[in-house]
């Protein structure tokens, strides 16, 4: 193996100015000289020459450079602050990044971060034009998967495991690469990590290289690790004991087959009882651990022993505490899972200025209120109860509320059985996690007309969890569906409408989406109003026109755009253009009536949503080249570019994607074909760049 400490792999031309070694004064990392252990890491290949003390120092000055950063920039800390020993220990053990280190979702990379030649750039974090929140291929060489969904990590590290096998067979100097997949205790729980384990035993001799790494910080599967369970761990990974394992498994093949398989058995059932890992036998896999995933001289030893055999694939189970080493996280009861900028020292952290109730705590406030006076209602949700707003409804109705975990597939299916029974089931999923589950809604709800009622958060853009969390696309993917109904509000009072609308629609699946964030500061009503299915609502009408161009414009549209449509409105007045405004209140079914009246009265139609191509304007567009009044309208679908939107906040997001009140004022213009009356320097709608 080529662990030569002066190798430093070519970092990609995102990160390729970090590639140096670190200089003294260097002005963007503010610690340099608090950390000397840590200053003379850039690179993985730097500390492969470290003794296990000085790979201690190294990984509590990490910590602490974590803690310093996030505390600056925000963002998942918890899990990162978890994962810091086993950070240091795989980087110094395996010649990575030829061995390749997959991180389940991501959010606990920030360590890994630092460690590979971005220490320079982690307080851009989550930033504008920064780091991702999460591995990104583009980002670096030593992100060899992009992660940010859960449960991943091993179908690709068990397709790398085999690529790099084949290669292998065909050229004899390729050396066969160790693949490591760290997955956490919740992930593993989803239907895809089985998958790819059960997939594991029957891969073939590449899955023998593959090492998956369970991070258990929920202590949900073993109990607490103490010094007997350690000093197994370490005996089962040594080499001596693996040879005895494998010669016995040549023994027991030459008895007889009812006498093989008890000896195995006996064999597996003997470490399941000690050790808890007879699951993880059953699918294959050669069961190591508990093992205390904070004890660095530990996991370096045992990483050795793993590292050098090629009996896999290998499970191996560490316990850690999300939050390790910062008291005030430690003391969190969320562990400091995600946080806003905070004060090291205290841990408190910095509220930004109060606002009114967000989308989800007004959802959840009308769903609440209905289950007082209907028991038919349940709630799904999959591991993100507060995420949704459900956690309320737990409270209130513990019995009726239903936490599946990371298995979105499972929670719409089970939410389709309750149909079928005659409840009322909410399945309350992020935007873009129900694309997880898009067969389900598909086959098991829509198809058999069920009614489940689609709670669909974080709709639109997210802000700096970036485009992997980007509810861009629920429009287009539900709205293709027969039979489906679709629903938008423009502002919180219209959710709450929304939500009563769903709760008494029994004639089959409808969905509601919303965006994450904060409503318009409405009065709220006391509770909401049931809304006529497919039917939209005109805002403001068309005022006399001036110019040579007498038809007018209206702009119709869908979801929380409508009050950058109404600025537009009062732009276009500006210009002696006052607009008809509508707002659609439904993607699907479409209010014909409305559209057709919009279409024949106005020389202009533009559509406005906060979802991709193919969604809501496609509706519209489609039923007016159905009825040919296309032919007699200039139709301008304004929807989210053909491009993923990097992190950034929502506001310059929906700047970049040409969604705002100038954009919506230039496309009406540039319809009417006055040019001389363009806003200039507005950002192009479908590239951001300035025209």
């Amino acid at each position: 193996m080529d662990s030569s400490p002066d190798k430093k792999p070519a970092l990609s031309a995102v990160t390729s100015h970090s590639s140096a070694p670190l200089a003294t004064g260097d002005a963007t990392i503010p610690t340099l000289g608090r950390f000397p252990a840590l200053d003379r890491v850039t690179y993985p290949s730097d500390m492969r020459n470290f003794s296990v003390e000085q790979l201690k120092q190294v990984a509590d000055e990490l910590r602490a450079e974590t803690i310093d950063a996030v505390s600056t920039t925000g963002g998942h800390l918890g899990a990162s602050l978890g994962v810091v020993e086993l950070t240091v220990a795989l980087h110094a053990v395996f010649d990575t990044p030829e061995d390749k280190v997959i991180w389940d979702v991501g959010h606990q990379a920030y360590p890994h971060k630092i460690l590979t030649g971005r220490r320079d750039r982690i307080r851009t974090l989550r930033q504008p034009g920064g780091l991702s929140g999460f591995t990104r291929r583009s980002e670096s060489t030593y992100d060899p998967f992009g992660a940010a969904h859960s449960s991943t990590s091993i179908s690709a590290g068990l397709g790398m495991a085999v690529a790099h096998h084949l290669r292998a067979e065909e050229d004899p100097s390729y050396r066969e690469r160790s693949v490591i997949a760290v997955i956490g205790d919740g992930s593993i729980s989803a239907g895809m990590a089985y998958e790819a384990m059960n997939n594991a035993a029957v891969a073939g001799p590449g899955a023998e290289r593959l090492i998956v790494i369970l991070n258990d910080n929920e202590m949900s599967i073993a109990p607490p690790v103490g010094a007997m369970s350690n000093y197994l761990s370490r005996l089962m990974s040594s080499r001596k004991f693996m040879g005895l394992r494998e010669l016995a498994g040549k023994v027991v093949k030459k008895l007889p087959a009812p006498v093989e398989r008890t000896a195995r058995k006996a064999d597996e059932y003997a470490r399941g009882m000690i050790t808890g890992g007879t699951l993880f036998e059953e699918l294959g896999f050669y069961y190591v651990g508990p093992v205390d995933g904070h004890d660095l001289p530990q996991l370096v030893a045992i990483l050795r022993n793993l590292r050098d055999t090629d009996n896999g694939p290998i499970l191996l189970h560490v316990i850690t505490e999300k939050g390790h080493g910062y008291r005030p996280a430690e003391k969190a009861g969320d562990k400091y899972h995600a946080v806003a900028k905070f004060n090291v020292v205290t841990g408190e952290q910095k509220k930004g200025p109060s606002g009114p109730p967000s989308y989800t705590s007004v959802f959840a406030r009308e769903l609440v209120r209905r289950a007082a006076t209907d028991d038919r209602i349940t709630a799904v949700t999959a591991a993100m109860p507060s995420g949704t707003g459900l956690d309320a409804f737990a409270k209130s109705y513990p019995d009726r509320f239903f936490d599946v975990g990371i298995a979105e597939q499972h929670a719409v299916t089970f939410a389709a059985g309750m149909a079928t029974e005659g409840l009322r089931p909410f399945c309350a999923i992020y935007s873009t996690f129900l694309q997880r589950a898009y067969d389900q809604v598909m086959h098991d709800v829509v198809l058999q007309k069920l009614p489940v009622r689609f709670a669909i958060d974080r709709a639109g853009l997210v802000g700096a969890d970036g485009a992997t969390h980007a509810g861009a696309f629920d429009l287009a993917y539900l709205g293709c569906l027969p039979g489906m109904t679709l629903m938008a509000p423009s502002d919180e009072v219209e959710l709450l409408h929304m939500t009563a609308t769903a709760t008494e629609f029994d004639e089959g699946p409808i969905g509601l989406r919303y965006p994450r964030g904060g409503g318009l500061g409405l009065d709220l009503p006391a509770k909401g109003q049931v809304l006529e299915i497919g039917k939209g609502r005109i805002i403001r009408e068309m005022g006399r026109q001036a110019g040579g161009e007498k038809g007018g414009i209206a702009i119709l549209s869908l979801g929380p755009r409508l009050a950058e449509a109404l600025k537009a409105a009062d732009m276009l007045a500006a210009h002696g253009l006052p607009p008809t405004v509508a707002d659609a209140r439904f993607a699907k079914p479409i209010d014909v009536e409305l559209v057709e009246n919009l279409a024949r009265n106005h020389a202009v139609l533009i559509t406005l949503e906060e979802g991709s191509i193919g969604g809501f304007g496609t509706q519209v567009g489609h039923h007016l080249a159905r009825t040919g009044l296309l032919d007699n309208v200039r139709f301008r679908p304004l929807t989210l570019p053909d491009i993923f939107i990097d992190h950034n906040s929502q506001d310059a997001q929906y700047e970049q994607a040409g969604l705002t009140a100038p954009h919506i004022t230039k496309t009406a213009l540039s319809a009417l074909g006055i040019g001389d009356m363009l806003p200039m320097n507005l950002p192009n709608s479908s590239t951001g760049t300035k025209s």
